[in-house]
């Protein structure tokens, strides 16, 4: 058994692990990396977010395709499978895979794929892919294993009809009508996706409303687009069983109720990676969703032991795992790049895709905060026009008496790109994070950012 020593080593190379590594690398510490697979990239990069983004971009184009009159003179509307979306996905994953491949070698963090878990607290035994047992001796290590969908024990995974938000990509046909079970950020995404490709979807959800954390009106709209795609929302369920067939499956409801499609996609809640780590050997505790408790460093228990990204839960974005990890690393290096991830925005990426940050209207309501409401609705502005993206708005809550700038919901074309000008004007100080920015800045025209402009007098003119 060959032995290693190192400043640092990161167990997993996902966004958490790679924003670890690299600013632990560049803070002039000997990194090294664990990963249970065979590349580099985690869960975000080969199962969760990269795939299911180019998956709805494709999807998304096709819709253009074929519901723009302009394209009829080129051939008639195209039905595209699952499998056929699935290859694009695939080329990006790739794509990936190289870049950050190369991020690693670039920085000389050593990479190790293996299973990895805790011989003590500075010891980690890593049982290479080629059977090999490595050791590698640690002052600090950083978990970042990222997570897993949530299999209740109750539920026939090996089912060939039965699928969750991972073993999805490895469809090989296009079900007609497909239930979803979970309507989460990740089950909201999936029924934009299927719908799109002209699939039948049973969207289940637990609670009363979709994506309960967002503003309300918000929630609204998505609920209305999903359905005018077909998606069949059904409020307030929850499965009894799930009866596995052999051309189909049932799903047994507790209200009663029994839906039968092609497959189900299972969505409800993710587990984190940490029942192969030997937590027990240092005596770190996880709760029942397999997640570590850190405090506001990323530190856990153990003094020695950091932990970032979905391993922690909250806010489970690839984006603020980055973030997380990048901290953590900073922690143990002692300089300026630590910081506490609380300035997350929302970007959920259903067709059309949705993104916030700030306080709700909710929230505010029942702070008994003074705010008012400026909107700018996309079918009027000029690029949403020539783009033929009419769906959507953006809306600006800000504080009547101050113009204090409290949240930006956005929904519809380019959100996800569009809330980060709100994003920025609400981390300054003084009249920069007003209203009044908006209004006394010229944007570039035409433009969807200009949509700013257009809420923010719309909301001056609410104001007496």
């Amino acid at each position: 058994m060959a032995v290693y020593n190192y400043d640092v080593v990161v167990l997993g190379s996902g966004p958490a692990g790679e924003g670890a590594a690299m600013n632990a690398s560049k803070s002039g510490l000997k990194v090294a990396v664990v990963d249970k697979r065979r590349e580099v990239g985690g869960n975000c990069t080969h199962l969760g977010t990269i795939p299911s983004k180019a998956l709805r971009h494709s999807v998304r184009q096709i819709m253009q395709y074929n519901t723009n009159p302009l394209f009829r003179q080129i051939g008639e509307p195209r039905w595209f499978s699952f499998p056929d979306v699935l290859k694009s996905a695939e080329k990006v994953i790739a794509k990936q895979v190289a870049s950050r491949t190369g991020y690693y070698a670039h920085n000389r963090i050593d990479v190790f794929f293996g299973t990895a878990s805790f011989a003590d607290e500075h010891t980690i035994e890593v049982v290479c892919n080629n059977g090999a047992v490595e050791k590698l001796v640690a002052k600090q290590v950083i978990i970042a294993t990222g997570s897993r969908p949530y299999r209740p024990a109750d539920v026939d995974f090996n089912h060939p009809r039965v699928y969750d938000s991972d073993t999805i990509l490895s469809l090989t046909h296009t079900p007609r009508r497909l239930i979803i079970y979970g309507a989460g950020v990740i089950g909201s995404e999936y029924a934009s996706i299927f719908s799109g490709l002209g699939v039948l979807v049973d969207l289940i959800n637990n609670r009363d409303q979709l994506l309960s954390f967002l503003d309300s009106e918000i929630s609204d709209a998505l609920s209305y687009h999903l359905r005018n795609q077909n998606v069949l929302i059904r409020h307030n369920e929850e499965y009894e069983r799930i009866e596995g067939l052999d051309n189909g499956v049932i799903l047994h409801l507790k209200s009663g109720k029994k839906i039968k499609a092609d497959a189900l996609l299972w969505c409800n809640g993710r587990t984190g990676n940490t029942d192969q780590l030997g937590l027990e050997n240092i005596g770190i505790e996880v709760n029942s969703r397999g997640q570590i408790e850190v405090d506001q460093h990323y530190r856990t228990s153990v003094p020695n032991i950091y932990a970032a990204g979905d391993v922690i839960g909250w806010p489970s974005l690839a984006s603020a795992a980055y973030d997380q990890g990048r901290s953590a690393a900073g922690n143990i290096a002692e300089h300026d790049s630590w910081r506490f991830i609380d300035d997350v925005p929302t970007g959920i990426y259903t067709i059309p895709e949705i993104s916030s940050i700030g306080k709700t209207e909710q929230e505010l309501t029942r702070a008994k905060i003074p705010y008012e409401v400026g909107k700018a609705f996309f079918k009027g502005m000029a690029r949403a026009q020539i783009s033929s993206e009419p769906v959507g708005m953006l809306k600006i809550l800000f504080h009547r008496e101050t113009l204090e700038v409290l949240g930006v919901h956005c929904f519809g074309y380019q959100a996800s790109e569009i809330v980060h000008i709100g994003q920025a004007i609400m981390n300054q100080k003084g009249e920069a994070n007003t209203l009044k920015y908006f209004v006394n800045t010229t944007f570039n025209y035409p433009t969807m950012a200009e949509a700013y402009r257009v809420a923010a007098f719309d909301g001056l003119n609410r104001l007496f």
